[in-house]
């Protein structure tokens, strides 16, 4: 079994956050939904055509 613990490999203090730009890097990561993307992406990809 294993345990997740949610911890950094060291510590990291935030002094002024900036929504703007960490949208901006989520953004170049593939975006919030880039599971169902990748999903759709294969279904597309292996859909049977006539």
């Amino acid at each position: 079994m294993w345990v997740y613990e949610k911890r950094l490999q060291y510590p990291v203090k935030i002094k002024n956050p900036n929504p703007a730009l960490a949208k901006i890097i989520i953004t170049q990561y593939g975006g919030p939904n880039r599971f169902l993307r990748c999903m759709i992406a294969a279904f597309g990809e292996n859909y049977p055509r006539r």
